[in-house]
């Protein structure tokens, strides 16, 4: 994989390619990303630029017979761990057993996570592991020369899943053969173990601006702009969720919120109750019920933006910030903080399988409430 392949995140390419040229690597480093910012991703082109024979200025080649194995994942050189499970009971799995399935997964996902590769390996509820015979095959792997690079690299996925176990890695850590170098790519830095942290360097790359998101969608993914516009403004910097949210939505949020409002605010009960109906059907689904409150969340912090900066910084389109000031008119701080406590609550429940025609319900006269400054009932 290509620096020049990844959605965004300048700085870091940078900071990597300049870290080789200036021969400036920490032999062991951690790419601390959260979910669907790009942390697998970096780390592929990283170990790619590691390898590549005819380095660029801000880039591998891509052309060499280094660069087309690694962008194939058969260098043999550049080594993979990840979290697995036992194919059948009493098996001790490791990486390598499923290698195959690896490069089907990285070259379909790669912005997925743990879980994404879980199903896709069919761990249904079974619990991913990186085990201690993992280890020990880190450690018989790394303690060989090198076949065909200067470097030998393990690429390690998912260091959360690492257990105690993990403790076995610390000697060679830190005190590595020659030219060996430790990458791995995490989302959660509380659940690595501290013995590994301690000895790492830290990279932390940061979410994906919502400008980058709406790019890749309309670019990658052809999507109309207003959509792209939306969906990049919900996922909030992370691309795996935008592309789930394309997949398994056609729906136009905001006109849904604006006639949503609509209702509350001109008391139509009859109107109310049909967009009750439609937000609750099996059509319209949990998961598109979450990410319309989502929506709606991310127009009320929209609304405050508009107080402090001017509305051509917002990544809305035109009739989106002028719905957004409305709202700024409609609700102040305090309301606005008691409607999304009350939006995050439906999201709680709405995952929790609560019933969608009492949760909108109860929710719209909560907001109905909230507008008119009375106190909300406790039974809602």
């Amino acid at each position: 994989m290509l620096f020049s392949e990844i959605i965004g995140q300048a700085a870091t390419k940078q900071q990597l390619v300049h870290a080789v040229t200036h021969n400036r690597m920490s032999h062991a480093m951690i790419f601390l990303a959260p979910e669907g910012a790009g942390g697998l991703p970096l780390a592929l082109a990283f170990t790619q630029y590691l390898v590549c024979e005819n380095k660029q200025e801000t880039d591998a080649c891509g052309k060499c017979a280094a660069c087309v194995k690694a962008n194939q994942f058969i260098h043999p050189d550049i080594h993979f761990s990840y979290p697995v499970i036992p194919r059948k009971p009493g098996d001790k799995p490791l990486s390598t057993d499923y290698i195959a399935e690896w490069r089907e997964f990285v070259v379909q996902q790669p912005y997925g996570n743990a879980y994404d590769w879980l199903q896709f390996i069919g761990a249904e509820n079974k619990q991913g592991n990186i085990t201690a015979n993992e280890c020990l095959d880190i450690i018989r792997k790394l303690n060989l020369k090198s076949f065909e690079s200067e470097y030998k690299i393990l690429l390690m996925w998912m260091p959360e899943y690492l257990g105690n176990e993990g403790n076995r890695l610390l000697k060679l850590i830190e005190e590595p053969p020659a030219n060996t170098i430790f990458v791995l790519v995490a989302e959660n830095q509380e659940q690595i173990l501290a013995t590994i942290l301690s000895r790492t360097q830290l990279i932390k790359i940061n979410p994906l601006t919502t400008q980058e998101l709406r790019t890749a969608l309309i670019e990658r993914n052809k999507t109309e702009e207003q959509r792209a516009r939306q969906i990049a403004t919900i996922a909030s910097g992370n691309y795996r969720e935008a592309m789930q949210l394309l997949q398994h939505t056609d729906n136009d949020y905001h006109e849904m919120l604006r006639a949503w409002l609509n209702c509350i605010f001109l008391q139509n009960r009859v109107a109310l109750q049909e967009w009750i109906e439609a937000m609750a059907s099996a059509k319209m689904g949990r998961e598109n019920q979450k990410q319309f409150l989502r929506y709606f969340i991310n127009m009320l912090e929209h609304a405050l933006r508009l107080q402090y900066m001017p509305a051509e910084h917002l990544a809305f389109a035109p009739e989106e910030v002028d719905f957004a000031e409305k709202l700024r008119k409609l609700a102040d701080l305090e309301q606005t903080g008691l409607i999304i406590d009350a939006l995050n609550d439906a999201c709680y429940h709405i995952e929790r399988n609560a019933n969608g025609k009492i949760l909108f319900h109860a929710l719209s006269i909560r907001l109905q409430y909230i507008f008119k400054r009375k106190p909300v009932p406790v039974n809602y």
